[in-house]
């Protein structure tokens, strides 16, 4: 029988319903949302059909109120 050694890597397989990510119990778990975060957003927008402006004004909103909340992670 053959020993496999688990590495430090992530893991992409697609079944015939989806598709599943794994990915090692050390990975940083607020990347890792950020990650899902970022892939749910492009599925909810995929078939958006507002104009560039709007999207534009509602990013530099939200960009304002993340700013807010995390600037004293980069503060000295």
């Amino acid at each position: 029988m053959q020993e496999t050694t688990k590495t430090n890597i992530m893991i992409i397989e697609r079944t015939a319903d989806e598709i599943v990510i794994r990915f090692p119990f050390t990975a940083n778990t607020e990347r890792m949302q950020d990650l899902i975060d970022y892939l749910r957003y492009r599925e909810l927008t995929a078939n958006n059909t507002a104009p560039q402006s709007e999207a534009d004004a509602l990013a530099r909103k939200i960009n304002r109120k993340w700013w807010k909340q995390n600037v004293a992670k980069f503060e000295k």
